[in-house]
């Protein structure tokens, strides 16, 4: 199941920059023998930099020397993949000056759609076999229409016989409406509640996802029941055909979720949790996968997004369990890994 997360998820490890990787010697693609040359460019950094100006990048980071690794034709791992492509791929190592990273790749954003939009993307570095030697995940935040974002996703060191490097392509790309993008902590939405999914667990074809609400306002927050929600393919069209099941008893038994509901007040800084719940059981008919739910919190609240990544199988069920405070957040300071 994905990872993707808009704030702060332990698996990002990739690095957003508005400025390319620094001014090269040689364009990617090889020498006049075809193969790679050395460029000097701007370290990778795990220090995120989106929105800084121009002149700053150069006068926080080093420059180091990376191998320049050509790229496939057009058509091939760089192609377009919903307005994302890679555009550029280095090998980095020991002796080229920047410590901590193996290869990096640079990739272009550019929002094909009609509102600013919050992306999540999947970018596989590749060994000569094709295979995935390892999948980068970034958030990309408030691309506005029709705009352009440059960012770079990097690949650290390796330990152990890992597999050379010598590809990469945009695997996934997921976006959301930047004003319906979910969060776990940062700036407190207008609504004054940051609402997000969790990681989830999957186990022998069960599927459950938390939801989290923490009140990041000043007054009361006043919760009854269970969320509002609607199911959304990759074109975000609404999924019809999928039964939105108050409980989740009719998911399976066990899972949190099947209490009854009943009123949950939450004071500045308390949280409250549910949770989605289903079944990838495939049988007759056509398995639904709809990575995206709109979630309402309460009939008042502005929906959320959130990307649990749905794989409904044949079953057309989605069980989701009555909002209860989240005793275990003592802490209100404390964040909860998280995806969109």
């Amino acid at each position: 199941m994905p990872t993707a997360s808009r704030t702060a998820p332990a698996v990002l490890s990739a690095a957003l920059l508005l400025a390319a990787c620094g001014s090269q010697s040689a364009s990617p693609g090889g020498d006049d023998e075809g193969g790679p040359v050395r460029a000097e460019a701007l370290c990778p950094t795990d220090v995120a930099r989106y929105g800084s100006p121009l002149s700053s990048e150069a006068s926080v980071r080093s420059s180091g020397t990376p191998t320049v690794l050509p790229l496939p034709s057009v058509g091939g791992d760089t192609a377009d993949e919903d307005g994302v492509k890679i555009t550029a791929l280095y090998a980095w190592g020991a002796r080229s000056g920047c410590a901590a990273v193996d290869y990096s790749a640079d990739f272009e954003i550019t929002n094909q759609q009609t509102e600013t939009a919050t992306y999540m993307l999947t970018i596989g570095f590749l060994s000569a076999s094709g295979g995935a030697v390892y999948n980068a995940q970034q958030t990309v935040e408030a691309v506005g229409p029709g705009r352009t974002v440059k960012g770079t996703v990097v690949m650290g060191e390796t330990v152990g016989n890992a597999s050379e490097v010598t590809g990469a392509e945009v695997t996934k790309v997921r976006n959301v409406p930047e004003a319906e993008a979910s969060s776990a902590s940062g700036t407190c939405p207008e609504s004054g509640m940051h609402l997000y999914a969790d990681e989830g667990d999957a186990a022998m074809g069960l599927r459950v996802v938390g939801l989290h609400l923490v009140n990041c306002g000043t007054r009361p927050i006043r919760l009854n029941g269970y969320p509002r929600l609607t199911v959304q393919d990759e074109d975000h069209h609404t999924v019809d055909g999928v039964r939105i099941l108050q409980g989740t008893d009719q998911i399976g038994t066990g899972i949190d979720g099947d209490s009854s509901p009943r009123p949950v007040v939450l004071r500045p800084g308390e949280a409250a949790v549910t949770g989605l719940a289903w079944r990838n059981t495939t049988q007759a008919g056509e398995p639904v996968n709809a990575p995206y739910v709109r979630v309402w919190a309460e009939p008042t609240a502005d929906p959320v997004m959130v990307v649990p990544e749905l794989d409904l199988g044949t079953t057309g069920k989605l069980g989701v369990g009555p909002w209860r405070k989240d005793e275990t957040r003592s802490n209100p300071a404390a964040t909860t890994p998280a995806r969109p």
